[in-house]
């Protein structure tokens, strides 16, 4: 998945979910993990590190 699509998926689920959308997007990169989809796991790693960074912006 291209950045811009991750940024944008990282900013729905924050709004959907706010403080608990990181643990959402860690839980869905483990079932992929789990199940073998390397490629899935690593978006949902990468969606997780937008959102990481979405938090700390609306921290400071």
């Amino acid at each position: 998945m291209e950045m811009a699509k991750i940024t944008e998926y990282a900013r729905a689920l924050y709004d959907a979910h706010g403080d608990k959308a990181e643990a959402e997007a860690a839980q869905k990169a483990k079932h992929h993990e789990d199940a073998g989809e390397t490629k899935e796991a690593e978006t949902w790693h990468a969606i997780r590190s937008a959102i990481r960074e979405i938090r700390g912006a609306h921290q400071g």
